[in-house]
């Protein structure tokens, strides 16, 4: 209903162009002298674009367009530089994520160990004493140092001295200060949740270091207020933006109960969200899942909201048992599952679901065809998440029910351990995007951020053309290597349709929302090694400015007025 309403909009929108006075078509905003990269159908370039009431009015040369400017038209010199669709992460957990950034320490983007702990020190001396410092980030981060190392306690007592400190890598480890420790009551292993243990150096004293799961020793740590929680929300999209981004697709999953998607929701009714956002639900509670989506679910049907926020079925987690399980999981366990996505196919409701191995997708991909049986899935764009190891088998399958797949930057998060576990030759073909696009499968591109991984979309865009690991590892070979506009694609048509979106966004055509980023660099010449370097100077979503920098930093008071 909602795409179908939008087209008649596009429809009326574009017949009005056609057919009213000249006059009545004065752009909002053009663009000129520019590289505008259409990433349409023939990966058409223009050097002008207008925008009016949004979207797209027009695109071609830059003599033609400033020709439709009047006395109220905004005029930006683009001074060659390249834009790009607005880039859309089609698996990034963007909700979770937002909730604490503006009371996290953010080490993602820090070029060393020692421009980490000078961000840690520069927050010292802005919190209270005894206020929580903490840090979460990705190893891949600390790969990416030239120290190639974690820090010591010492480190973090030295950058932090008067207020407890908490380094979180991933979910597996993590590095506490005497503060911290104190404040939490750990006083010995036997304090620790029960999965987690204490790292210890060659004397037998605890470094400070702790291991395991660590969803539960985090979740002991102070939570944000709910005022904290909507600045950061405001303040992490804004961030996206600098990068380019205007759009996720959040795949749900551990960690986001119904009450930590209010600050999102309030920052959305406060129309002063700068991002969009398509959402899915997962089940909170182990055994309950059906029932949670019963209730949930009873009045958001696929679709509902609006082109700025909207609901987009279930996942990531469909049910915990069937969640990242490794081998054939129990029978009873795939039959609960086959009656949740049953249900949710019967009522219209898209599917994105996380797995890891090729080795027993069979199970998943075997569920999905016999839903497919009853109620055909094409139509409603299921999607499986991460499966790098993906067979050509596989992948026939997937285009054969229509089921699409997001593929995220696991391989670049990983280290040199993993040539040696699934053999040189295998990680050499992973994940297999190019074989996925010659197969005919809907391919969108995403970080998984930002416990697990950056969530910088041109740290990926380079790696699907280096194939490196954050270390620097060369790791996929040329066969599976996709060309530049072909990345792009994936990070805006690929994604867009993933939401339902790819007749609105994703490509700078006429008639289409006006979601675009103006780059620091040229994306498509630049040396790949480089790309990952790109910011965007001049973000815009549905033809307003989000994002200004640089040569356009006096846009910014376009940004206030609206905020």
């Amino acid at each position: 209903m909602r795409k179908s309403i939008v087209a008649l909009g596009l429809s009326i929108v574009l017949g009005l162009v056609a057919t009213a006075p000249a006059w009545s078509q004065e752009p909002d905003t053009v663009l000129v002298n520019g590289k505008i990269l259409a990433v349409d159908a023939q990966f058409t370039t223009h050097d002008a674009l207008a925008i009016r009431g949004g979207k797209i009015l027009a695109v071609g040369r830059s003599a033609d367009l400033r020709k439709l400017a009047g006395p109220r038209t905004r005029t930006i010199d683009l001074l060659g530089r390249t834009v790009i669709p607005g880039l859309i992460d089609s698996h990034m957990h963007a909700t979770r994520a937002a909730l604490s950034f503006s009371t996290e320490v953010n080490w993602i983007g820090a070029t060393s160990l020692a421009d980490g702990l000078n961000r840690l020190h520069a927050a010292s001396l802005e919190a209270k004493p005894g206020a929580w410092l903490i840090v979460v980030t990705p190893p891949a981060t600390l790969q990416t140092f030239p120290e190639r190392r974690r820090p010591t306690q010492a480190e973090l007592v030295a950058a932090a001295p008067n207020n407890p400190v908490y380094l979180q890598l991933a979910y597996g480890w993590a590095m506490m200060t005497p503060l911290a420790s104190k404040a939490l009551n750990i006083n010995s292993e036997a304090d620790l949740p029960r999965q987690n243990t204490m790292e210890k150096d060659a004397a037998g004293k605890p470094t400070g270091g702790i291991t395991g799961n660590l969803v539960e020793l985090f979740d002991r740590l102070p939570k944000p207020s709910f005022d904290e929680q909507v600045e950061g929300t405001k303040a992490f999209f804004r961030e996206l933006n600098r990068l380019g981004m205007t759009g996720v697709v959040d795949p749900g999953g551990n960690n986001v109960t119904p009450a930590e998607y209010q600050a999102l929701f309030k920052v959305w009714r406060d129309r002063q969200l700068t991002l969009r956002v398509a959402y899915s639900v997962c089940g909170m509670t182990n055994g309950s899942e059906f029932e949670e989506y019963k209730n949930y679910l009873a009045m958001m049907p696929q679709g509902f909201g609006d082109d700025m926020l909207h609901f987009n079925g279930l996942g990531e987690r469909i049910t915990w048992a069937m969640n990242g399980i490794n081998g054939k999981p129990p029978e009873a366990d795939k039959e609960k599952y086959y009656q949740i996505v049953r249900w949710a196919a019967e009522r219209g409701m898209t599917i994105t679901m996380h797995w890891n191995s090729d080795r027993n997708v069979d199970e998943l991909l075997g569920i999905f065809e016999r839903v497919n049986r009853e109620f055909p899935i094409a139509r409603l764009r299921w999607t499986i998440a991460h499966l790098n190891d993906a067979s050509p088998q596989t992948l026939r399958r997937m285009k054969a029910l229509g089921v699409a797949w997001t593929v995220q930057d696991a391989m670049y998060n990983s280290n040199d351990d993993v040539a040696r576990q699934e053999g040189a030759e295998a990680v050499r073909r992973m994940p297999p995007v190019v074989t996925g696009k010659n197969i005919g499968v809907m391919i969108g591109a995403g970080t998984d951020a930002h416990r697990v991984s950056t969530y910088n979309p041109f740290t990926v865009l380079q790696w699907f053309l280096d194939g490196k690991t954050a270390g620097g590892a060369a790791l996929r070979g040329p066969e599976e290597t996709p060309s530049r506009a072909d990345a792009l694609r994936f990070y805006t048509l690929g994604s867009a349709w993933i939401s339902f979106d790819e007749d609105m966004r994703g490509s700078l055509e006429v008639g289409k929302l006006a979601d675009l980023a103006v780059l620091s660099r040229d994306y498509m010449t630049v040396p790949v090694d480089q790309i990952g370097s790109i910011e965007s100077v001049l973000t815009i979503v549905g033809g307003q400015i989000v994002y200004a920098a640089g040569p356009y930093k006096q846009l910014e008071t376009h940004i206030a007025a609206r905020f």
